[in-house]
């Protein structure tokens, strides 16, 4: 079962709201605060967004971050689709364009940013993309969902929400970016 289900532009999702714009932004905007702490500020830091939802919310965690500090945070993305490991079970994924800044990725603090995190085969992805790019100082991850049942042994280190899911649950997320409207939804 896939982590989320993307929603086509138009269409809104059935299920129950669990976090609404409001709570998408104040839940980026404590990430953005985390990782600053965490980072003892901006300095060599690199947000990574995921293609597809996590572009729009590394870009909003920056925005969050600039504001703070007054500095602009160095922004790209990432795209794993080659290094998935179910490509033989859905070879119909589109592959997107990675962005890197010009400074490249080492000796950075990279925080990869993911919109949902489920089972952790999509940042094991991401590690091995990454390391093709180069050598980072430290990884870190920040996902707006951890919604459990984890297959690998991958944690976020920046969480804007805990949602404890059924397997058979699915959650959506929608970015007005990328749907027109902020809001995760579960069915």
């Amino acid at each position: 079962m896939p982590t989320h289900a993307p929603s086509p532009e138009g269409q809104r999702p059935e299920g129950r709201v669990v976090l609404d714009a409001g709570d998408i932004s104040r839940a980026l905007v404590r990430i953005a605060h985390e990782i600053l702490e965490r980072n003892k500020g901006a300095e060599d830091l690199l947000l990574l967004g995921l293609h597809t939802r996590g572009v729009p919310l590394a870009h909003r965690i920056a925005a969050n971050i600039a504001q703070v500090e007054g500095t602009t945070v160095a922004t790209g993305s990432l795209d794993v689709t080659m290094y998935r490991d179910d490509l033989r079970s859905n070879p119909t994924r589109t592959p997107h364009r990675t962005e890197v800044p010009s400074g490249g990725i080492d000796g950075k603090t990279v925080v990869l940013v993911d919109d949902v995190l489920y089972s952790g085969r999509t940042i094991r992805a991401a590690l091995d993309a990454l390391s093709d790019l180069g050598r980072p100082a430290v990884v870190r991850l920040a996902v707006l969902v951890d919604r459990g049942h984890r297959e690998l042994p991958i944690r976020a280190d920046h969480v804007g929400k805990n949602l404890p899911t059924a397997r058979s649950e699915r959650v959506s997320l929608r970015l007005a970016e990328t749907d027109g409207e902020d809001e995760v939804t579960i069915r």
